[in-house]
């Protein structure tokens, strides 16, 4: 019985997303899709709606190919409550940009999730965080001249 309950859940979330794909693909192609520096505002949009029906569709074809008794029921709370902590902690890091800018953010990200998530050691996670926010500071603001969120020290 809960097979079935599953089925129809992605069945329904499916369709859900896929509708979304499609919402988002029509408001997409009303923005210009190339500007004369490069992709316009409709770019990444409309691949994003793409690749939601495209996605959306895999899970309503997956869900009705799905065999009787593939999944062994029930709710495994432990991996619900690792992927709550983990949008937790993608929460507390955007609300810290303000404070202390999306550089240093986004390394406490990195070190959270490398560190607790994946239950590596504390050196490995420092130095993924490390790593992970020097690269995003190289690439953005000093290469391509984006800025992003400076918090108090600066950076």
């Amino acid at each position: 019985m809960e097979e079935k309950n599953h089925k129809t859940a992605d069945l329904w979330s499916g369709l859900a997303l896929a509708a979304l794909g499609i919402y988002i693909i029509f408001e997409a192609r009303q923005w210009d899709y190339l500007a004369p520096d490069g992709p316009g505002a409709g770019f990444f949009p409309l691949w994003y709606g793409i690749a939601m029906v495209v996605l959306s569709g895999a899970l309503v074809i997956s869900s009705a190919l799905r065999k009787q008794g593939a999944d062994s029921g029930g709710i495994a709370w432990r991996r619900v409550g690792r992927a709550f902590a983990t949008w937790l902690a993608l929460g507390v890091s955007v609300a810290l940009y303000g404070l202390l800018g999306f550089i240093i953010s986004f390394a406490l990200l990195t070190f959270f999730i490398v560190a607790v998530m994946y239950r590596r050691p504390l050196r490995i996670a420092a130095t993924v965080a490390v790593a992970s926010a020097a690269g995003f500071y190289l690439v953005f603001p000093l290469v391509l001249g984006v800025s992003v969120p400076v918090g108090v020290l600066g950076f």
